[in-house]
């Protein structure tokens, strides 16, 4: 840890669990009141807020939207969040009353990446203040702006007390004064999976809960019975969407033999249609990878499958940060782009002839993020869903989906499940459970 940052997170998170007192004994009318006001000022600086997260983050023009609908949904169902029931009456053999509430854990740690970077802050932050948390929020320093600047000013114009949200600056170092940073009870990462193995690793030392949402390598099934037309069209946007920079995204397209052809043709064609350029201009539909670093990894991995006996269909080139959708056919489970998350637009395919063999395929890595099944028979796609792990299923979609009323969470390598979405799982990430007995006398012993 630099010395510069050691010495940061104490105070800010000091400061939070300060200001947390007053926020939690607020009426949950006053905290829900905030967080619709959030919403509204998330909607109302919509033209802002987008160009930064193309200046900034690299979306393009509809991923941007997407980032900020979804913002301005999470912030509404954290308002309804606040006013939820927040306990329950148990049974008791004793003359009394027992029940089960959820109070505050006092101050949440949230810390985000760059890739999908206000709704992977929001989605923890809105949540955790609506029952009543202080948080601090540390983004990726890649997007600090539209990552961490954004929210603070939207929560400050909103209402939050001062002190109550804060922004962290900073690196892995800040990152870990958060998490080692003994006022901080819940942590909330979103992040590789081997950046979350030390976070929870951290964390399990300092005896703090840690809700994990990590990477994933999440595979598209697509079965002989389907329109290859509208199949090619949900594997390309799964694979290339954000220049494929999503946890969800699809980086296994696992084909029935009888369709790889006709398939994988559609699916090169439409990612050597796809315009790549500057996120800013309208005309583009993919923007830049976020670094150099990035583009790099992206690019071994595409060039190593080649060596190992892939097919190049489409893409593998780039110029500066712009990446071409890429098409690699003839993929093995050996192959490095099929065994390994790619982060960037790449779209390998691998084929199979039985389901027996399909779901040897689909359960042939650790992740377990999100699943997609493209088949006539929706109910056959169900069934394969049963035998693969995954914490996310779409039947005749994509792998790429996000709700502010929905769980979201993956398991395996891709996480500690459902962790995030409306109702009962935020209410659970972000409260302690507390056993509370009351009797109308003292109780008598033998004592």
């Amino acid at each position: 840890m630099s010395q510069d940052e050691a010495p940061r997170a104490g105070p800010v998170v000091r400061a939070a669990a300060r200001a947390q007192r007053d926020w939690a004994a607020a009426s949950f009318e006053e905290r829900a009141a905030v967080l619709r006001r959030a919403g509204d000022l998330v909607q109302a600086h919509a033209q802002e807020i987008t160009g930064w997260l193309r200046r900034e983050g690299g979306a393009a023009a509809a991923m941007a939207a997407f980032q900020v609908k979804v913002a301005a949904q999470e912030c509404f169902e954290a308002a309804a969040l606040a006013s939820r029931p927040h306990g329950e009456v148990l049974r008791t053999g004793k003359p009394r009353l027992s029940f089960a509430r959820q109070v505050q854990v006092g101050v949440v740690g949230v810390i985000a990446p760059f890739n999908v970077p206000l709704i992977l802050g929001i989605r923890s932050v809105a949540p955790a203040l609506a029952v009543g948390n202080a948080v601090v929020l540390k983004p990726d320093p890649r997007t600090a702006v539209c990552g961490g600047a954004v929210l603070a000013e939207v929560m400050r114009r909103a209402g939050v007390p001062e002190g109550v949200f804060q922004v962290l600056p900073g690196g892995a170092a800040a990152g870990e004064a958060l998490v080692a940073d003994p006022h901080v009870r819940v942590i909330s990462f979103t992040g590789s999976t081997g950046a979350g193995r030390r976070v929870g690793e951290a964390a399990g030392r300092h005896l703090k809960r840690v809700h994990l949402e990590l990477g994933g390598n999440s595979p598209l099934v697509v079965l002989e019975d389907v329109d290859v037309e509208a199949a090619s069209s949900v594997g390309a946007w799964g694979s290339f969407l954000h220049q494929g920079q999503i946890c969800m995204a699809t980086g296994r397209h696992l084909v029935h033999e009888g369709v790889a052809d006709a398939y994988v043709e559609r699916l090169a064609e439409r990612a050597e249609a796809l315009t790549v350029g500057d996120a800013e201009s309208e005309e583009s539909m993919l923007g830049p990878v976020i670094d150099a670093g990035q583009r790099d990894k992206v690019h071994a991995l595409v060039r190593g499958s080649v060596d190992a006996g892939a097919a190049l269909r489409a893409g593998g080139t780039y110029e500066g940060l712009f990446y071409r959708p890429t098409v690699l056919d003839r993929v093995e489970v050996h192959t490095p782009a099929y065994a390994r998350e790619v982060f960037g637009p790449v779209a390998p395919v691998v084929r199979f002839s039985s389901i027996g063999e399909l779901v040897e395929l689909a359960n042939s890595t650790a992740y377990g993020l999100s699943l997609g099944v493209l088949t006539g028979n929706p109910v056959r796609g169900l069934e394969i869903a049963d035998r693969v792990p995954s914490g996310i299923v779409h039947i005749n979609d994509q792998t790429v989906d996000d709700e502010a009323v929905a769980p979201f969470g993956g398991v395996g390598d891709s996480g500690t499940g459902s962790r995030f979405g409306g109702g009962r799982a935020n209410l659970e990430a972000f409260t302690e459970t507390q056993w509370v007995t009351m009797r109308a006398d003292p109780a008598r012993y033998p004592f």
